[in-house]
């Protein structure tokens, strides 16, 4: 039986004859006046809260709740007999019907599911999301649940595109929540190449991170914030280079997901220098200082209200993606060890394991890439000893 639905089939029969009689009266059900109900672990991956259940009088077949998952948590597959609404109230989530692209859901979206569609919902791996779930009852039951959502569906990788990535032998042997996606794995490669302005290969990695779910929003962001790390002649070659490969898989019939503009307004003046030195001292773990910040203030003020407030404000890209876009970037780029050390650092804080970043290594090797790969285990190495790991 769905959780949203079994505590409200239990109240309702403790209800019994009451709630027959109030029927025809509005009832109010007061905030915190019902205990949380912890999702079932057979119907969710990660932790999911459930809030504020409802459940509409005979004759009516309606139900629902608030619902709250974790960065990275999401529903079973499932279906529902009527169809199901669902109001996002807050956070960044994903839906994505059987068969159709993954689509991001922010505050404010009403999302329609259709009756005995195959779909499921969640968080995303860097936000927690909320939504109100209404749905109605067909002969008592309100859903049908399936099969878990795997990583690789959860990370939004097409099944062509999956059986492209194994078949080019891209590491596959840590456990699922220590792998890095398809998606994933190409971010550091894209990265490098742009870095090293090795165009042929930065086509080819730029193909397969398209291929693997990539949206063309997502490679123009990646490629655009790396100016900040290895200087705009760079960026601005790798965009074009973006836009030619787009331009051919048009060609060939291949129509790209376009992905998404920032969903809210980048804050200007002081808010905008407040949002940046908040997200700096996150993703350093405490405010950065130094004796370079003493002897030039402005390069840091140039770091909290640019790079880390124009640009990681942009909520088009999760912040695990800028890293190991940065890690890739400066991977590649000799005489950048510090500055390498301190993202893997920044990587492990914004949610990345060490073994996901142990596999960035991997893979610039096998793409070649051996001086890049030896860069990012040695920088690697020396964080996790820093950091007592």
């Amino acid at each position: 039986m769905n959780p949203l639905i079994a505590p409200l089939v239990a109240l309702s029969l403790l209800a019994g004859e009451t709630c027959a009689q109030a029927s025809n009266e509005i009832r109010i059900s007061s905030a915190g006046s019902q205990p949380s109900v912890k999702g079932a672990a057979e119907n969710f991956t990660g932790t999911v809260r459930v809030d504020g259940l409802f459940k509409g009088d005979h004759p009516a077949r309606i139900g629902g709740g608030t619902v709250t998952f974790e960065p990275g948590a999401r529903t079973a597959w499932h279906t529902h007999p009527l169809g199901q609404t669902l109001i996002v109230t807050a956070g960044v989530g994903y839906v994505q019907q059987e068969g159709g692209p993954r689509q991001e859901i922010h505050p404010g979206d009403i999302v329609w599911i259709p009756p005995q569609t195959r779909h499921w919902h969640g968080a995303t791996a860097a936000n927690g999301m909320t939504h109100i779930a209404i749905a109605e009852a067909q002969d008592g039951k309100a859903v049908t649940w399936a099969e878990k959502v795997s990583e690789a569906q959860y990370e939004g990788a097409s099944v062509a595109a999956q059986k492209v990535v194994a078949s080019q032998t891209v590491t596959h042997t840590q456990p699922a929540s220590d792998t890095l996606s398809a998606k994933q794995q190409t971010i550091p490669l894209i990265a490098a190449f742009m870095s090293a302005s090795d165009m042929p290969t930065l086509n080819v990695a730029l193909n397969q991170g398209l291929d693997a779910g990539l949206t063309v929003s997502e490679a123009k962001e990646i490629l655009t914030q790396l100016y900040a790390y290895v200087g705009f002649p760079r960026s601005l070659n790798a965009l074009t280079e973006l836009m030619n490969v787009v331009e051919a898989r048009k060609q060939r019939g291949i129509h790209d997901a376009p992905g998404r503009e920032p969903s809210r307004a980048i804050p200007t003046g002081e808010a905008l220098l407040a949002a940046g030195t908040a997200n700096q001292t996150r993703i350093s773990g405490g405010p950065v200082k130094g004796p370079v910040f003493d002897f030039a203030p402005v390069i840091n003020q140039f770091l909290q209200a640019h790079l880390f407030g124009d640009i990681f404000e942009r909520d088009n890209l999760d912040w695990q993606s800028r890293e190991l876009a940065t890690v890739g970037a400066l991977a590649a780029t000799p005489g950048a060890e510090s500055q390498l050390r301190s993202h893997m650092r920044a990587s492990m804080r914004v949610g990345l394991s060490a073994e996901q970043l142990r596999q960035v290594s991997e893979v610039l090797a096998e793409r070649g890439d051996e001086l890049s790969a030896k860069r990012a285990s040695t920088a690697l190495t020396q964080a996790l000893s820093a950091s007592g790991g």
